[in-house]
């Protein structure tokens, strides 16, 4: 049999008559990102071969073989010793030629029945379904830590905002489960892409599957795979998974950014609601006293990153027709920098929810401001027999009336606040406190600090902890 490759490693020697330029090996050539898909080859090219020798397509020696040299091959990779040359373009010829030097026919052998086409789709699956469980335990992980924020300040009060204006008391730790409740439907959706990820190509071959008898299903069950790609066309050409895993991926950023904003803003001293631990913090080249919360800044910064990726590979997509493209060698790039980021920003953000110190002082002196209580002020009218609007209106007067004064609604004299409705009474100031207003709020998804405490109770068992 001849040797697909030359002697200077080159892969398509015996079918072009003069060698590819230097500088196309060099736009053309992957292996040097695509390497990260190394195992995940390998455990491929290993289930295939378990199959071709059950479908008397190889012998039990060659298969033999493929596995000795691939063992081999895993440890020179896993040490650094592994030599990736640039000739051979991709990581699936890299790892093929050093296979074939080491156990000689049957590394030749092995290719049989299959594509890069397939290949390469069936690495890129097995990789974004290991990231997928990768992230939804760092996610599990972020969610953990903020439940044990919440859990210690389940009754410390801050003000609520809507348009960044103080609108009604809340606790920090009801503040706190909105992101965990947004980071769970993160996992969420990293399970559910899971479930299109799960599809095994290979089998599909170049474009329009193989003559000889494969066993396709059995390779899924050896991989992990729930089902197998039923389309051979569709099966090495569309990229739809990576892209709703880079989707998904985006709006986990999302959550990180908007909580990112919020520390920030929070750590501003003119707000000082929190401090965040020196170690995830710099200070300033020229100014003594800074402390810049780079970390979540960074993060936001991030978050137009994974963006982009997600545009980059819609854009690829787009204009192919089927089958197989060499625009799909872009997809991995984009891809790859998406897990990183994403892997790297929950693992040190879970570690940062646990260097968060809270200033309840500062959150407290800031619901006192802007009237945070007048909602429950109508809303104590209304119980009393007014309709809502007039209640609604009866407060705004009593809003205005204390903006003249500069003073609180419950700094307000009961014979004052009976001037804008006779039903007020003295009960009244129980409902214009701080505590008295979140704890009213007692009903599932309320901020009550007993509904908080039963959240994190479900959260934590939903947790497993």
């Amino acid at each position: 049999m001849t040797d697909q490759f030359s002697k200077k490693g080159e892969a398509w020697s015996a079918r072009f008559s003069e060698p590819v330029s230097d500088l196309v090996k060099r736009y053309t050539a992957s292996v040097f990102f695509d390497k990260r898909l190394a195992l995940f080859d390998i455990a491929g090219s290993l289930a295939h071969a378990e199959m071709l020798e059950a479908q008397n397509i190889i012998s039990a020696a060659d298969r033999a073989e493929i596995e000795r040299g691939m063992a081999q091959i895993k440890g020179e990779i896993e040490a650094g010793s592994f030599e990736w040359l640039l000739d051979l373009e991709d990581v699936h010829l890299n790892i093929e030629k050093r296979l074939t030097e080491l156990v000689g026919d049957a590394g030749k052998r092995l290719h049989t029945g299959r594509s890069r086409n397939d290949q390469v789709a069936t690495d890129i699956r097995l990789y974004v379904r290991a990231a997928i469980d990768d992230i939804t335990v760092l996610l599990n992980a972020l969610r953990s830590a903020l439940v044990d924020l919440a859990e210690q300040h389940a009754d410390t009060i801050m003000p609520g905002f809507t348009h960044m204006q103080v609108a009604q008391p809340i606790t920090f730790g009801h503040h706190m489960l909105a992101y965990v409740e947004m980071f769970g439907r993160d996992c969420e959706r990293m399970a559910d892409a899971r479930k299109r990820v799960n599809r095994l190509p290979l089998g599909a071959a170049a474009l329009a599957g193989t003559t000889f008898p494969i066993d396709r299903e059995r390779v899924a069950r050896t991989l992990g795979f729930e089902d197998v790609c039923h389309n051979s066309l569709d099966a090495v050409s569309d990229r739809d998974f990576a892209i709703e895993f880079c989707a998904a991926s985006a709006l986990i950023m999302t959550h990180i950014s908007r909580m990112s904003e919020e520390l920030v803003i929070w750590m501003s001293p003119r707000i000082g609601f929190i401090d965040i631990a020196d170690r995830f913090c710099t200070g300033s080249s020229i100014m003594p006293q800074k402390k810049n919360p780079d970390v979540p800044e960074l993060a936001r910064g991030k978050t137009g990153r994974v963006y982009g990726h997600l545009t980059g590979l819609l854009t690829l997509m787009k204009g192919q027709p089927l089958a197989y493209n060499k625009d799909n060698q872009e997809d991995k790039e984009p891809l790859f920098d998406t897990v990183d980021t994403v892997v790297d920003t929950l693992r040190i953000f879970a570690d940062m929810a646990g260097g968060i110190t809270v200033k309840p002082e500062a959150m407290r002196a800031a619901a006192l401001q802007g009237y945070a209580t007048a909602t429950d002020l109508a809303d104590y009218l209304v119980k009393k027999g007014l309709p809502f609007r007039d209640a609604h209106e009866a407060v705004a007067r009593a809003v205005r009336a204390c903006d003249d004064a500069r003073c609180d609604l419950s700094e307000m004299s009961l014979e004052r606040l009976r001037d804008f409705s006779p039903l007020i009474d003295d009960d009244v100031f129980a409902v214009l406190t701080l505590e008295g207003s979140v704890a009213a709020r007692d009903h599932v998804g309320g901020t009550a600090p007993r509904q908080v405490r039963l959240a994190i109770a479900r959260l934590r068992a939903q947790l497993g902890q």
